[in-house]
């Protein structure tokens, strides 16, 4: 009989999934979790001071800084944290879980979930949000190094020429070094955001007494009232408040490698004050020294300690650009699972833990992506144009989805769903307008980047998608071909043949060419197939499903989580200690190397024709893609067209 893979039960107050085996964690490990988040969750948004009140200050100037403007601009940052970072995601969203998991895709998965199946309008949200995500992963490390090493310039104009030559240097580096994996250097990001938070704290409270007045910033009437009193500035000013809390979206996608109590508990217990003091301190410097406009964030240090604040800034910027890539690794292998992207070759950077990966396409295009981005805008605060309307977009996405898991899978009435959760869209439709006024100055980036990422995944799902049903058209099925096989036995050779198809239910091409030019049939066929689920993991003891079709042929079937990299040998391992037996050194896996050709009539337009063969061309092939031995491989070719 074939293992069947069970589905979570449901919280009955929520509705929200139930691990099977979720037991909380002890206090020590939830400390321990806390600190490691704060290198990988919360470095984005921790280094949002350094750039974040100065653009929002920057018309001040030219039209002259005024109380009403510092106040009424640190308060919309401050809210902007309490709103749209602790309500929305730590309180709300992070309860939003798929067996552990967030993000994006994650939520899209658990919206499909809810409705039982795939529907268009989640589908393309969940590519949507996927797709901006690509823009911000590029813009990031960016303007993070930028923003730091401009400190040097406060230290002696001597450092302004060499701070672009350094940022290009410290960039390539980044990229360099992360297909050496980050484990051993992510042991040292907790305590080193540690200590970077703390002094964002203490800078913050030291200047609070330069201008008391900044504590009136708690009262949200101050940031309601210059936003919509100063007309178009007040605006404009929005979308670069925006710029503090654009790293909301890691403390949600985040969640399944530290769980939601570290992540909330360092969140409202460490980081929210220390960002609190910080942009309070920044506000009481600028309200006593007008002057301090310019970069109120590195003038609050004392002119010993500017240099120390610029190179701690800079090694904090470093991690957050590094939890970003990393961030990009599982984006795009969740992509691959879920079947957005063609397969590409993965690379697992730690023997221990599962999340430590590389791609290599990937790394090389962030790096082209981000250096072009640097050349391009040459200071952080022209690339801060570019900032903010990838992650607007995504939130935007976010808030969507949640309105369908809240309706569909939590069960709550339509009206109270849409009542709820139209509060926080309205927030990121707001975000979101004030943003899209940066297009001109460097908004187009982003939407650029994401437009393409978005028709890269189209066609690739579209092109898939046609490509199966036209293998499925021209195929014959297990059963008929077992029927043929009986009564016309073909000559057996010793061993197993292993055949990896999409399809279990119909004969692999492999299989038909082997059978038609060699005229052999191994003595025993296993025809295996990996299928993703919309869970993040599997289970071990649910890994597999064994059907015997014949006495000849067994179809087995490996199911994993789009979280998962799908690996044939320690899957086979699993296999023989289920009881199937088999022989690894006599076993041969059969994978077929398909090379598409452009049909007159594909159902897609040329161009979309030419890019999917374009994207097929670059996918990893099976044997690098499941970790098969290489010598145990036998690739059969044949031409299909499209």
């Amino acid at each position: 009989m074939a293992q069947q893979i069970a589905h979570g039960t449901s919280s009955p107050v929520t509705g929200e999934p139930i691990a099977a085996c979720d037991p909380a964690p002890h206090k020590s490990a939830v400390g321990a979790l806390a600190l490691g988040s704060l290198g990988v969750v919360f470095g984005d948004i921790g280094t949002s001071p350094l750039y974040a009140l100065r653009e929002s200050l920057h018309h001040m100037k030219t039209t002259g800084v005024t109380d009403g403007g510092v106040l009424g601009t640190v308060s919309l940052l401050l809210w902007a944290l309490f709103f749209t970072v602790t309500a929305k995601y730590v309180l709300f969203l992070m309860r939003a879980d798929n067996k552990g998991e967030g993000g994006t895709l994650s939520l899209m998965a658990l919206a499909q979930s809810a409705l039982g199946h795939r529907a268009a309008a989640v589908f393309f949200l969940g590519v949507a949000g996927a797709a901006l995500f690509s823009g911000d992963a590029i813009i990031t490390p960016a303007i993070s190094v930028l923003s730091a090493l401009e400190g040097l310039e406060l230290v002696t104009p001597i450092f302004t020429p060499y701070i672009l030559p350094a940022t290009i240097v410290i960039l390539i580096s980044l990229f360099w070094v992360q297909s050496h994996g980050t484990a051993r250097v992510a042991a040292f990001f907790g305590p080193i955001m540690a200590v970077f938070f703390l002094t964002l704290g203490v800078l913050g409270a030291m200047h609070i007494h330069d201008s008391p007045r900044i504590l009136l910033a708690f009262d949200p009437i101050y940031g309601l009232r210059f936003l919509f009193g100063h007309g178009l500035i007040g605006f404009v000013v929005l979308g670069s408040v925006f710029l503090a809390v654009t790293g909301a979206e890691a403390l949600y996608a985040d969640m399944g490698h530290f769980g939601r109590r570290p992540i909330q508990g360092a969140w409202l217990f460490f980081v929210l004050p220390a960002l609190t003091l910080n942009y309070l301190g920044q506000g009481a410097l600028v309200l006593a020294t007008p002057a301090a406009v310019e970069n109120p964030f590195f003038l609050m240090a004392p002119p010993w300690a500017l240099l120390p604040l610029v190179i701690l800034s800079t090694v904090a910027t470093i991690i957050a650009s590094q939890a970003v890539i990393t961030g990009a690794f599982s984006l795009a292998r969740q992509a691959i699972q879920l079947g957005l992207l063609p397969r590409m070759l993965i690379l697992h950077t730690s023997e221990t833990q599962e999340g430590q990966i590389y791609i290599p396409r990937i790394n090389r295009l962030l790096l082209v992506g981000v250096l072009m981005l640097v050349l391009m805008f040459k200071s952080s605060s022209s690339l801060a144009s570019a900032y903010g309307i990838a992650v607007t977009g995504t939130m935007v996405v976010t808030t969507s989805l949640a309105f369908v898991v809240v309706w569909k899978l939590w069960h709550w009435p339509l009206w109270l769903a849409a009542l709820f959760i139209s509060g926080f869209l309205a927030i990121d439709l707001a975000f979101l307008a004030a943003n899209l006024l940066k297009i001109v100055d460097g908004g187009w980036v982003p939407l650029l980047l994401g437009g393409f990422a978005m028709v890269v995944m189209w066609t690739w799902v579209r092109g898939a998608d046609l490509l199966a049903r036209k293998t499925r058209r021209d195929s014959i099925s297990m059963q008929d071909l077992i029927r043929m096989l009986e009564k016309s036995k073909p000559i057996r050779v010793a061993g197993t043949a292993v055949f990896l198809t999409t399809s279990p239910e119909v004969a692999p091409s492999a299989f038909m060419h082997n059978l038609k030019h060699n005229k052999v049939m191994h003595e025993r066929v296993l025809l295996m197939s990996v299928k993703t689920g919309d869970t993040p993991r599997v289970p071990q003891a649910r890994r597999f499903e064994i059907t015997k079709l014949s006495d000849d042929f067994t179809s087995i079937v490996l199911n994993y989580g789009y979280m998962e990299s799908p690996r044939i040998p320690a899957a086979l391992a699993s296999l023989r200690k289920a009881g199937l037996k088999f022989d690894i050194m006599t076993t041969s896996f059969f994978v077929g190397r398909r090379k598409i050709k452009p049909a007159q009539n594909s159902g897609m337009p040329v161009w979309q024709d030419r890019l999917f063969i374009a994207l097929f061309r670059q996918s990893a092939n099976p044997t690098d893609y499941f970790s098969i031995p290489s010598d145990r491989v036998v690739e059969l070719g044949e031409q299909l067209t499209i």
